[in-house]
């Protein structure tokens, strides 16, 4: 009995000897091994913030496109078209004039219903009509447009006040913003896509004449016209175009900078035409070959070759060899940043041109004044006269011829036509400025049945005929 008693409390004793060892040494042990399987991950950033997954830093287009889509029309242009007679035609006796339906989007810009949209959107329109978000249609009038910078301004007669949009700062808008493009692409109505701006002042034509906004927001063929919004729903864009090999999205989309297309408008609705400004430059962007060429170290800016008479450039002392880096303290890196200022900008307006002249910056403030230069086909570029170049040359009227066109001016220079003669008659109508030059060219393709009348910088007159 004894012998059992012993055996038993051998057996409890060292039952308690072996629990108290594994909650002494072997639960501590597994303790640890859990809390490291809790650590953060070797392939997350090291970093305490982690902003990918901040959900609050996101950006919010809901209200945005709420605000938008309702102010974004379908707009239809209804034009005749002359296609190809065909034999049906011949036998009845058909025009081959048909009516032809082209779409495309516009923006409200005021609750009277006012609506910018695209030149190309509304051009040979017979008839026009906007159909608003809430599918009620309309008839529409052509205020004004102007080919130049694409942009046209329509109006409707609505019952009610009409949502709109308002204007940003396209200046402000930042590469990298989130944007949104609204419109109606492939006539499916009130579309949203949204993208970053890509780049600034992009010019397509190759002549440094454009300024768009460059962004990835998808825009297809019907959104022209359409509202580029940042995400505070402010307009700072027209979508305008794309780049593509078959005529749908690849990547890029352009739009007419907000401020541009806002001075168009606005000088349609006061002038009935557009006001242009010009600085009286010309010139070319730098980089490194063109500075090379031109022996400066600058690779950025608009590099001024020459400085066209009398301009606003010309009376604020600006210089041949003169390299422009800010215009009202925007950089200027190629001259179609230059472009995009001056576009919003009329005849009068003051600009602060900051220039480096011999590694030196200076700023100046340059009047902008209307543009009073011409370019006749084969001739070249002309300008209003001033009478002591009239008097000169024995002359009572006409204009001052002040660039030969560099493809015809041996032809010009074996005739005795230098820069300074004055053009006394164009097609027969007698010329004081380059506006009657403009009313004399209407409607005629570049140089049919030119006629001219000249007294060249010898005194003597001449004239020259050209057709085709």
């Amino acid at each position: 009995m004894k012998k059992i008693l012993s055996l038993v409390l051998i057996s409890a004793l060292g039952g308690v000897l072996t629990l108290g060892g594994y909650k002494l040494f072997v639960e501590k042990e597994n303790k640890v091994v859990v809390e490291t399987t809790q650590t953060t991950p070797n392939f997350l950033p090291t970093s305490n913030i982690n902003t990918l997954y901040n959900t609050t830093e996101a950006p919010d287009f809901v209200s945005a496109a709420e605000n938008t889509v309702n102010a974004v029309v379908h707009v239809k242009n209804v034009s005749i078209s002359k296609g190809q007679m065909t034999f049906e035609d011949l036998f009845f006796g058909r025009s081959s004039q048909r009516p032809q339906l082209g779409t495309g989007s516009g923006v409200i810009i005021n609750a009277d219903g006012y609506i910018i949209t695209n030149n190309h959107v509304i051009k040979n329109a017979q008839k026009l009509s906007v159909t608003l978000n809430n599918n009620k249609t309309y008839e529409a009038e052509l205020i004004g447009a102007d080919a130049k910078t694409d942009i046209a301004l329509l109006k409707i007669e609505a019952d009610e006040d009409l949502p709109y949009v308002t204007f940003g700062d396209s200046d402000n808008a930042k590469i990298g913003e989130w944007v949104l493009a609204v419109g109606n692409p492939f006539n499916l109505t009130s579309t949203v896509t949204a993208g970053i701006i890509s780049a600034k002042a992009r010019d397509l034509s190759g002549k440094s004449i454009q300024s768009f906004i460059q962004t990835d927001a998808a825009v297809n063929p019907g959104n022209s016209g359409g509202a580029l919004v940042n995400t505070n729903g402010e307009l700072i864009g027209i979508n305008t175009a794309i780049t593509s090999q078959t005529g749908s999205y690849v990547g890029y989309s352009f739009a007419v900078p907000s401020n541009i297309a806002r001075k168009v408008i606005e000088d349609i609705m006061e002038y009935g035409n557009v006001q242009n400004g010009i600085l009286g430059i010309r010139g070319g962007s730098l980089n490194s070959k063109a500075s090379e060429e031109l022996g400066i170290n600058d690779t950025e800016g608009v590099y001024i070759a020459e400085i066209v008479e009398d301009s606003g450039a010309d009376q604020a002392g600006l210089e041949e060899g003169d390299i422009i880096k800010k215009i009202n303290n925007i950089k200027i890196s190629k001259f179609s940043d230059l472009t995009g200022q001056i576009s919003s900008k009329r005849p009068n307006d003051v600009v602060q041109i900051t220039y480096s002249r011999d590694g030196e910056l200076n700023t100046i403030p340059v009047t902008l004044l209307k543009n009073n230069t011409f370019t006749i086909p084969l001739v070249g570029e002309v300008k209003n006269a001033k009478p002591t170049d009239l008097k000169k040359l024995k002359a009572k009227n006409g204009v001052k011829i002040i660039k030969l066109d560099d493809n015809h001016s041996d032809y010009w220079s074996r005739n005795g036509v230098t820069e300074g003669s004055i053009i006394t008659s164009v097609n027969d109508v007698e010329v004081n400025s380059v506006d009657d030059i403009q009313k004399a060219l209407k409607n005629q393709l570049e140089y049919h049945s030119l006629r001219l009348e000249l007294i060249n910088t010898k005194g003597e007159k001449d004239r020259f005929n050209f057709s085709r």
